[in-house]
């Protein structure tokens, strides 16, 4: 069996270290941060990623500590539904649900299942090289190591994909986000669903269920430029301010949370890479191909990541540069797509111009359910 680096222990690499091991590989996980904290909101793990979870062995952990979403709805400022779906056609048939859950919660689920001696904190990549002996990772303090094959899983600010691709920089989708997971437990919101809103001049809120009566928010504003210094300082206060004209339960969710649970981010992604594979090097999740969130699908690819490249070991186990071109062959069109889609869905969901706006929305209210339907069909279906 092989030898394997992983470069970072966000989501895609623990998971693909469980791909790994289960197959019976050595793997060795090293992470920048001094210590994997419980930091970021809620996410949705889509029927695709649950089901590659699944071929992991680690569904069912997440299933009982998320919750199922089943109906996703889309309104306009004041709360006239403009378009909603309805995902059990496609749940149903593939025999797996979409769970919203905190991040936290999946990756204390995916930390849980690693052994003690896998994972490294507090060792910052800095470059690979290659030798005889297989790749050679070098960080920060001085250590270095050499395995058979080195995995790029570092995230969309990747130093691997830094050095097979010197020039590829993350690209900012021109919206600004902010997010937390509140208890809504008082709330009521109906089970089972999530809501996004597309309000006037550029501003967009959104919910799902993340388990135990908590709810997951986002709320995004345009911004001319990143980092903009007119929103670092923003607090509660101030988002209740930019969305006091929304619909329930915008108001109610802003209500209930505090100033030190925001979390600031603006949207970033990746151009499609032209490969993922270099060698006995591969990139992985946000490193190869991060997205923006608008799909619900950032750590849904990362985790087909993992099963697909699984795949691609038992069908060449010995030959690892093979399987890496396998690995980049499946899964290059499939997460380019997601890229492409979710910007232009982002991009549609946070128009200004008025008059945009009331297209957009007169066009959403006529949407047919075929086209949806088409969608989660090749969302849900494809790995």
């Amino acid at each position: 069996m092989a030898e394997f680096i992983v470069i970072g222990a966000g989501i895609g690499g623990l998971a693909t270290a469980h791909a790994l091991l289960n197959l019976g590989h050595a793997v060795q996980v090293y992470e920048a941060a001094p210590e994997l904290r419980e930091v970021g909101a809620g996410i949705v793990v889509g029927a695709n990623a649950m089901r590659a979870l699944h071929e992991l062995g680690l569904a069912e952990p997440v299933r009982a500590h998320g919750t199922p979403i089943s109906h996703l709805y889309l309104f306009d400022q004041r709360g006239r539904q403009l378009h909603a779906a309805d995902t059990s056609e496609f749940t149903q048939k593939l025999g797996f649900e979409n769970i919203g859950i905190h991040r936290a919660t999946l990756q204390r689920i995916l930390l849980a299942g690693l052994p003690a001696n896998c994972l490294h904190v507090g060792t910052p990549f800095e470059r690979f090289t290659t030798a005889p002996a297989g790749v050679v990772a070098h960080f920060a303090n001085g250590h270095h190591a050499t395995a058979d094959a080195l995995l790029g899983a570092d995230g969309i600010g990747s130093r691997v994909r830094q050095q097979l691709w010197p020039h590829t920089q993350p690209r900012y989708a021109g919206y600004t986000c902010w997010r937390a997971v509140v208890d809504a437990t008082q709330l009521q919101l109906p089970p089972g669903t999530s809501g996004e809103t597309w309000g006037d001049a550029g501003r967009r809120f959104g919910y799902v269920p993340v388990g135990a009566g908590r709810v997951y928010w986002f709320a995004c504003l345009n911004s001319a430029t990143p980092r903009n210094p007119h929103f670092r300082d923003y607090r509660v206060a101030d988002l209740q301010r930019e969305f006091a004209g929304f619909h329930a339960p915008a108001p109610q969710l802003l209500g209930l949370t505090h100033d030190d649970q925001l979390l600031w981010n603006d949207i970033l992604d990746l151009r499609p890479l032209p490969y993922f594979a270099q060698g006995s090097v591969l990139l992985l999740g946000d490193a190869a191909h991060a997205t923006t969130p608008n799909l619900g699908q950032g750590a849904g690819m990362a985790l087909e990541d993992a099963a697909v490249l699984a795949r691609c070991l038992r069908t060449t186990p010995t030959d690892l540069p093979a399987a890496f071109r396998q690995f980049e062959q499946l899964r290059q069109a499939r997460t380019a797509r997601i890229i492409r889609t979710s910007r232009q869905l982002g991009r549609v969901g946070q128009f200004q111009n008025p008059l945009l706006v009331a297209l957009r929305n007169a066009t959403m209210r006529l949407l047919p359910a075929a086209v949806a339907r088409y969608q989660m069909a090749w969302l849900y279906e494809e790995l």
